[in-house]
C-alpha cells in the first residue's frame, strides 16, 4: 500500500500533495514541506497509510480522539 502526503489548512481543508511508495520518501517530503512552512499559519504535512487516495481523505478528514495515557 502507498503512503499519501497531504496538506491540512484550517479549517480542515486537504490538499493532495503527492503518492509515495515508500515510507522514508514520504516522510522526508513532509519534514521538508514542515521546514519550510512558517509556524504560524496553522498548515498541517502529513502522510497517510492506506490502499487508496478516498481513503487516506477519509481517514486524515475524520477528528482524531485524544490519547489517554495511563488510567484515570
Amino acid at each position: 500500500m502507498p503512503y499519501f502526503v497531504y496538506k491540512i489548512s484550517p479549517p480542515r481543508i486537504l490538499e493532495y500533495i503527492e503518492t509515495c511508495d515508500g515510507y522514508q520518501d514520504a516522510r522526508d517530503i513532509v519534514r521538508g514541506r514542515r521546514a519550510e512552512e512558517p509556524r504560524d499559519t496553522g498548515v498541517e504535512y502529513r502522510l497517510i497509510f492506506a490502499k487508496q487516495q478516498g481513503e487516506a481523505e477519509k481517514l486524515l478528514s475524520r477528528p482524531r480522539d485524544e490519547r489517554v495515557i495511563g488510567e484515570d
